[in-house]
């Protein structure tokens, strides 16, 4: 099995909207009253923190990469001036 990177901006959107199905389906068994009005703020919110999650993780896996790489162009013997 081929291994992924872990992208936490898509598992908090993705809890986000199962969470607004659940909220909506308890509405519908009559389990509680949700109002109609409920959705668009539940769903905007997660949709910006999943955007900020992600901005986020890039950041850090890009700040990663380029110190994995700074070691790497100094072996050459050069030196930066």
């Amino acid at each position: 099995m081929l291994r992924h990177e872990f992208q936490p901006g898509r598992l908090i959107a993705g809890a986000v909207l199962a969470a607004t199905g659940v909220v909506y389906l308890g509405d519908a068994s009559g389990a509680w009253k949700a109002p109609w009005f409920a959705v668009a703020p539940m769903v905007a919110g997660g949709l910006c923190l999943a955007a900020l999650t992600g901005l986020l993780a890039g950041a850090i896996r890009r700040s990663r990469r380029q110190a994995r790489r700074a070691p790497e162009a100094g072996r050459d013997g050069a030196t930066a001036p």
